[in-house]
């Protein structure tokens, strides 16, 4: 016996059979789209994080630019026991923050760029504990407008552990 959609030759047909009326066209196209997404997500989330990486390593250079230089200054000054001091720590930092900016966005020696992502994110969330009395409200678990500022780095780790994943997935370079 023959089905129905074989034997309407006027409507057209989708994936299984289904009538392609105008909400068809719409779930391919959004299917489409999101396969062009999932092949080149890593890049993508490469290059956004790189961008951004990128602007705040570059605002360090100069002085009073970035409205976070004080907490990453203090933090920095912290982790090296005060051996390094203030200006050096933002001159380090700015460096930092923009070699792994071009890193990310040009995707060179993106092994080692993303070492030195995570290794630098650890820096940054330290500061929850190391400026405490600055990134938590008084005697609660809220964080202080700097502490989200932190936080919200976040979505940053997640970002880069997907381009990692992607990376790492492959075979090693020649």
């Amino acid at each position: 016996m023959e089905r129905i959609s074989e034997r309407s030759p006027s409507a057209p047909q989708g994936p299984a059979g289904t009538d392609i009326g105008s909400e068809g066209r719409a779930v391919r196209a959004a299917r489409i789209l999101a396969c062009r997404v999932q092949r080149r997500g890593p890049v993508l989330l490469r290059l956004c994080v790189g961008v951004v990486y990128l602007w705040f390593g570059v605002l360090k250079f100069f002085p009073a630019a970035s409205p976070a230089e004080g907490v990453a200054v203090r933090a920095a000054t912290k982790l090296t026991l005060g051996l390094l001091p203030p200006d050096a720590a933002l001159r380090m930092l700015a460096v930092a923050e923009t070699a792994i900016g071009l890193g990310l966005v040009t995707g060179v020696l993106l092994r080692v760029t993303l070492a030195a992502f995570f290794a630098h994110m650890a820096g940054v969330f330290s500061a929850l504990l190391l400026l405490s009395a600055e990134m938590w409200q008084p005697g609660m678990p809220v964080p202080t407008l700097e502490g989200q500022y932190i936080i919200k780095n976040l979505v940053l780790v997640a970002a880069c552990a997907v381009v990692a994943a992607d990376e790492w997935g492959r075979t090693a370079p020649p």
